[in-house]
């Protein structure tokens, strides 16, 4: 096994929080980085620097608050200018986090990686101008250059669309869209970390690669699940699609929390392939993803 001085953008973050503990517990030494400070461009924070992993950006905003321009100055430009002291540094790989949702808001099918890109939003968007000026610069044969697209990413102190899930099953409210059985990608956290950590002693070539658990799941598994977790009845009510539709719709004229935009993105499927970079590794992931969901709905639990 060998051993990295890593650079890591975004280490005050999720991922970053777990990351650099694993990354640290396989003997590599872990340099937090700060793109907010104004001397990080000096040339000497780069010496004897192996790999740089790039995590730092801006988070989707589900709430719509954020200007699309804040998303373009983090996730493209700043990615921009540390992409270009790492092809003038010493360091041998860049590892960028980008996203799924800089190749589609929605699919038909499997997400794969010859899908061509067509992100609607300000955040994909962003993220894909960073990919794609990362992959128009010549690249120095000694380097390597790793763009993943993770899916969802969830674990033990994760405060995303799954707190908000695991609340409603804990007031005990029923979930009314059981009529509707979609399947969605997630990335747990243990098996996000496990893929950096094979990237890194592996040969694999420069790319874009997809980041997903094995299997998919639906919301009213994951609901399930979390009801078993919490020993309580799980409460799915099965309520007519042609209603539910019609309530939708109405929501759209009358302002109501339900709108036919909301419904389809609790409904829809967005199943994604992981199999170019499982394939790329000769490996297999140690979590499968109905334990990663479940190691994550216990730390809601312990939580609370």
């Amino acid at each position: 096994m060998n051993k990295y001085n890593i650079l890591l953008t975004g280490a005050t973050g999720f991922v970053g929080q777990n990351l650099k503990p694993y990354l640290q517990n396989r003997s590599n030494q872990i340099i937090p980085f700060s793109l907010s400070e104004d001397n990080w461009r000096d040339d000497t924070l780069f010496i004897s620097i192996d790999v740089i992993i790039h995590l730092a950006g801006k988070a989707h905003d589900t709430r719509n608050t954020s200007s699309s321009g804040e998303y373009f100055r983090v996730n493209t430009e700043l990615t921009k200018q540390i992409f270009d002291t790492f092809l003038q540094s010493s360091a041998r790989d860049f590892i960028f986090f980008s996203s799924v949702k800089a190749a589609a808001d929605r699919i038909n099918g499997i997400l794969d990686e010859k899908v061509v890109p067509d992100p609607k939003t300000p955040y994909g968007r962003s993220k894909l101008k960073a990919e794609e000026y990362i992959l128009a610069q010549p690249l120095p044969e000694e380097k390597r250059v790793i763009i993943l697209r993770p899916c969802m990413i969830h674990g033990p102190g994760n405060k995303g669309n799954l707190n908000l899930l695991y609340k409603v099953v804990q007031k005990g409210i029923p979930y009314p869209l059981g009529a509707y059985n979609n399947l969605r990608s997630f990335t747990s956290i243990e098996n996000l970390c496990f893929l950096i950590h094979k990237i890194l002693n592996s040969e694999i070539p420069s790319g874009i690669y997809n980041v997903a658990d094995d299997k998919s799941l639906s919301t009213i598994r994951i609901i399930e699940l979390m009801s078993k977790e919490m020993g309580r009845r799980k409460r799915i009510w099965k309520i007519s699609p042609s209603l539910i539709n019609g309530l939708a719709k109405a929501g759209d004229y009358l302002h109501l929390p339900l709108n036919t935009e909301r419904l389809k993105k609790l409904t829809e499927s967005y199943i994604v392939s992981n199999q170019k970079l499982i394939t790329a590794l000769h490996t297999s992931l140690p979590v499968t993803a109905e334990e990663g969901m479940k190691q994550t709905i216990r730390s809601f639990l312990r939580q609370n």
